[in-house]
């Protein structure tokens, strides 16, 4: 994947080693073990820069914003020669950066943009508005209207289809960029007739989930259930944007009475969580986003290395993430669309989850 995203890069990672660890210390600021996607990360992230010969501080500040401002506080002052950071709230760095910057400690942004930060000098993600199309189009591909890849489908039913909209966390940049991805495929669908979002909830606002918590989006999907669907319609499709949501919307139904089955919603997701993917087996999720942190990790450690062999990181991306003070230089990873028939395939063959895990 890396190799074929660096004929259009900008830049190019050191090949002759300079630059790796000799002892030195990286800061690594996680947000939480609450989500495994993030415990994925942050082990992938400490055994690469390990295996480079740097130290490493890995430190989860459990979605709590103090906790990792003081976290990233301590690093700075342990003498780490780099900061990797995947951030709870994007916008709340700005003085422990500076900090950063008058430290000449260069700034990796982790899979979450840092926002209102000229301090941030590079970020490693994933296409994260094609994620937000993904999300759709595997809604679309459950309910027999497109292809994976959003192609409409011949002899598609007309519909309509009930379908509810949950976003992300606002304070999270990725979560717009999501939530776009997703309406730039589903709109024109809405706006058709095809999709009918039945409790009018549709900006991003209103269907935001603050810190992704899959207990605040059970409890919105059931009071839409009691609120909309009371008489006896029943919801068809739910854009989830995350598998933690997704199992909360799942227990919602199920709560309510729905069973797995013919009338049974689409639900997507994102991350290839173990439960979600084992859901996913079971009928119950329909679809998830595969975003392997084993390559983000290795984008990360491969910045890293550069920047302290005084070289350009490899990027590919240098005018979509404008954080309100800069455009940062970025290198997107593509994510992959799992559905039942290519979890072997996906996650399996990638030695990502094994068999006996997934069957377990």
């Amino acid at each position: 994947m890396l190799v074929s995203l660096a004929g259009c890069a900008n830049g190019a990672a050191s090949g002759d080693g300079a630059g790796k660890g000799d002892g030195g210390l990286v800061g690594v600021a996680m947000p939480t073990k609450s989500s495994e996607r993030w415990i994925k990360d942050g082990d992938s992230i400490k055994k690469q820069l390990e295996d480079q010969g740097f130290k490493v501080d890995l430190q989860y500040a459990e979605d709590d914003i103090p906790t990792q401002v003081s976290q990233i506080e301590n690093m700075i002052t342990k003498g780490a020669e780099v900061l990797i950071i995947a951030s709870i709230d994007g916008t709340t760095l700005t003085s422990v950066l500076q900090e950063a910057k008058d430290g000449d400690i260069p700034v990796i942004a982790y899979d979450r943009l840092i926002r209102d930060s000229k301090n941030v000098d590079y970020y490693a993600t994933f296409d994260n508005f094609k994620v937000g199309q993904q999300q759709a189009w595997s809604l679309l591909n459950g309910l027999g209207l497109t292809d994976l890849e959003g192609k409409p489908v011949d002899g598609a039913p007309a519909g309509p289809f009930n379908v509810e909209l949950f976003a992300g966390s606002p304070d999270d940049n990725n979560a717009t960029f999501f939530f776009n991805g997703a309406m730039d495929v589903l709109q024109p669908l809405i706006d058709a007739g095809t999709l009918v979002v039945k409790s009018k909830q549709t900006d991003f606002n209103t269907v935001a989930t603050l810190r992704w918590d899959g207990e605040v989006a059970q409890k919105r999907m059931e009071n839409i259930l009691t609120s909309t669907y009371s008489d006896g319609s029943k919801v068809q499709g739910i854009l989830a944007p995350y598998d933690g949501l997704s199992r909360g919307i799942i227990s919602a139904l199920t709560d309510a009475g729905y069973s797995t089955g013919d009338q049974w919603p689409v639900i997507t997701g994102q991350d290839a969580e173990l439960d979600s993917v084992k859901a996913i087996n079971s009928g119950e999720q329909y679809a998830t986003i595969f975003k392997d942190t084993r390559e983000l990790a290795k984008v990360a450690v491969e910045m890293t290395v550069a920047v302290l062999g005084g070289d350009k990181p490899t990027v590919n991306d240098t005018k979509t993430y404008d954080n309100g003070k800069k455009v940062v230089p970025s290198m997107l990873l593509d994510p992959t669309i799992v559905v039942k028939d290519n979890i072997k395939k996906a996650l399996v063959d990638s030695d990502y989850w094994t068999q006996a895990e997934i069957d377990g």
